[in-house]
């Protein structure tokens, strides 16, 4: 009985977010001139998605170390090789079986299984491992807020610059706070998973400079990069399959206040969906051999 309870609510829970993608895209494509959008898309200069593609990968692979950080330090001692492999494997859990047991969830089944590692810790190690990189983002997002020019309605009454100021300096002493009240185990490992969470978002950051070359963009890269991060951050949260839509929604409100185009803005969107897309997929082809590992 629990077992087809359990079924139904992710079948439930798939069906949802199935029905917020659509929904999502259905109002980007509502906002955006689609004649602008194909448009753009048949001047993309492929080349430059060649280093995209590369630097996407170098992010990942720097969160990767970042996640075996955190193993080492409950114990669990991994190679690198395998630490990648199970990384892939997450990655395309996470993107293409968004209803079933999720990539984390999965990794934390394989770890526990044969290495024994107490399950309430590989699950501390997987979350934390994600809140690092959204405390990167959170800096990153912060840091430039300031030299982009935003029009925002409220500029004029309240100091936001000084806001945002404070706000980025409380960032990583907040988290090394939440970390020693709630992720003690982990706090030797907390400035070198943190190097390498800045090091994975800054690899994003320029991918998305080579995503924005190849759209032919020449000016305003800030605010574009200031808008991916903020449309990352939204992509986090598990309403959409693979941030689909919700990522594509921020771009086009945001253009407005960031001053970007929003059909070069959703182009650059979709094509940073693909790119993780053909990455995931490569974890469909990753096989697991424990004892050769």
């Amino acid at each position: 009985m629990a077992k087809t309870e359990s079924s139904l609510k992710k079948k439930l829970t798939t069906a949802l977010k199935l029905v917020l993608t659509g929904l999502a895209l259905f109002l980007v494509f509502r906002k955006i001139d689609t004649e602008q959008l194909w448009q753009i898309t048949k001047t993309i200069h492929w080349l430059w998605l060649i280093p995209a593609v590369f630097t996407f990968v170098l992010s990942k692979l720097f969160t990767a170390f970042r996640l075996n950080l955190y193993f080492k330090n409950i114990g669990l001692i991994i190679s690198e090789k395998l630490n990648i492999k199970l990384y892939l494997i997450g990655m395309f859990y996470n993107l293409f079986l968004p209803g079933g047991i999720g990539g984390d969830g999965y990794k934390v089944y394989l770890l526990n299984k044969h290495y024994q590692t107490p399950v309430k810790s590989l699950v501390q190690a997987s979350l934390l491992d994600r809140l690092g990189g959204l405390v990167a983002i959170v800096f990153l997002l912060l840091a430039l807020i300031l030299p982009v020019n935003l029009t925002l309605p409220f500029a004029s009454q309240i100091p936001w610059e000084l806001m945002v100021g404070i706000a980025a300096l409380l960032v990583f002493p907040a988290f090394w706070l939440i970390q020693k009240l709630l992720f003690k185990a982990f706090l030797p490992s907390f400035w070198k998973a943190n190097g390498w969470s800045m090091a994975g978002q800054l690899a994003q950051l320029v991918c998305a400079w080579f995503i924005l070359k190849s759209l032919g963009v020449t000016e305003n890269f800030l605010a574009y990069q200031l808008v991916f991060l903020l449309s990352s951050i939204v992509a986090v949260l598990p309403l959409t399959i693979g941030g689909v839509g919700a990522r594509e929604l921020v771009f086009v409100y945001a253009h407005t206040y960031a001053g970007i185009d929003e059909a070069i803005a959703v182009a650059f969107s979709l094509i940073f969906f693909l790119i993780t897309a053909l990455v995931s997929l490569t974890g469909s082809m990753i096989s697991i051999n424990f004892d050769s590992n």
